[in-house]
């Protein structure tokens, strides 16, 4: 990448926790680096200065209510404004050599298939669009040559260490998860969690929503799901291991009985260093792993039984079909309502197998038919909170 000119990038979801770090590595970065496009959801303040700040040609605004606002924040610039869903895909759309996916949920589906059948790098840290597509997605990128690099520190940690040209000799990966904030809580105590404790994660600094997925372990079923899509790997074939260090983001085991992981501290700038910088690696300003002063490493098997999310992502990846969308769709409505107050922390596990359970919808066939099925599973997750709220 030395001696060349800056790759053209595009960040949607700029202002989460990915993409201010994605900025921060760009920052470090100029020579490698200019920033075409940036979007948000609806913190227009911030999607302008960082736009001003980097030097974007267009800045997207997810909510349109806020155009007017982000136009006026971006006055005298010369850069360009934008709002609504069909923008954040036209900001996807561009010139960029690279497009980072960091918008959170299934509202990152649309964009990131837009940016794929463009055939460029797309950096993936929106889980939800291999949980929800994955068989779609998958397929339009051989189709269109484009190149999907993992971002989450797991899926990273695979692709780090997973030997390509022997996929057979791969007898399984292991994703690790730190457990969260409620890992020795019994169920009971669980039944008393509070939001503010729940976003409030050990070794992660995330976002509300990921940040309650973790501690649900809801997270660690997505990534599950996401992990059998990126790497061709049988449910079967992927083991989840809790350790609560947070050091070791993942492992593949071969079948000469070698374990190969990668570690690190928990900082998302190391995986997003080494997708921006792909097939090379570039530095990042984190702190060095220090394993002397860690000490030790622990481990321990996940308990489905206090985490029934893991139980539940697994059934709807061995189901297939429209169930990994249902999960998806009514995992994101309960955990808004657990957020603002209108269920219980267990209830966000209860609504999504009730959901799962009533399922009847049919396979999506295409990304427009992923999209429908997500609305209609979300107004059915919507109506059946009540139901939730009332049998507590």
């Amino acid at each position: 990448m030395t001696g060349s000119r800056p790759r053209r990038i595009s960040i949607l979801g700029a202002t989460g926790s990915i993409g201010l770090s994605t900025l921060d590595i760009v920052a470090h970065h100029p020579e490698l680096y200019s920033v075409e496009a940036l979007t948000a959801n609806g913190n227009v303040a911030q999607l302008a200065e960082l736009a001003r700040r980097f030097g974007a040609k267009l800045a997207v605004t997810a909510d349109e209510a806020r155009y007017a606002d982000l136009k006026e924040a971006l006055s005298g610039s010369g850069i360009e404004a934008a709002a609504g869903q069909q923008a954040l895909c036209e900001a996807a759309a561009g010139t960029a050599e690279v497009v980072m996916s960091a918008i959170v949920g299934a509202a990152g589906l649309a964009p990131t298939m837009t940016a794929v059948k463009r055939g460029v790098v797309v950096a993936l840290a929106n889980k939800e669009s291999l949980v929800c597509a994955g068989d779609l997605v998958t397929r339009e990128v051989k189709r269109c040559g484009a190149t999907l690099l993992p971002v989450d520190s797991e899926h990273n940690a695979i692709f780090q260490v997973l030997d390509r040209e022997q996929a057979s000799a791969v007898e399984k990966i292991i994703l690790t998860a730190s457990g969260g904030p409620f890992r020795t809580l019994d169920k009971t105590a669980m039944a008393r969690v509070t939001p503010k404790q729940a976003v409030a994660h050990p070794n992660w600094d995330m976002g509300a929503k990921i940040s309650v997925d973790s501690a649900t372990m809801m997270n660690k079923g997505l990534e599950l799901i996401e992990a059998h899509h990126l790497f061709a790997i049988p449910e079967g074939q992927i083991d989840i291991l809790v350790h609560p260090q947070s050091v070791i983001h993942s492992l593949v085991v071969y079948c000469d009985g070698s374990y190969l992981a990668q570690l690190g501290a928990p900082d998302m700038r190391t995986p997003i260093a080494y997708a921006l910088g792909w097939p090379q690696r570039i530095s990042a300003p984190v702190e060095r792993l220090d394993l002397a002063a860690v000490g030790r490493l622990d481990f321990e098997s996940p308990d489905e039984e206090r985490f029934p999310a893991l139980r539940l992502a697994r059934s709807a990846l061995r189901e297939g079909g429209s169930a990994p969308a249902i999960l998806n769709a009514a995992n994101e409505i309960a955990v808004k309502a657990f957020l603002e107050g209108r269920i219980g922390y267990l209830e966000i596990a209860e609504l999504v197998e009730r959901c799962l359970e009533a399922n009847e919808e049919p396979a999506p066939a295409s990304i427009q038919d992923v999209i429908a099925l997500d609305q209609r599973a979300r107004e059915h997750a919507r109506r059946a909170l009540p139901k939730v709220t009332a049998a507590t």
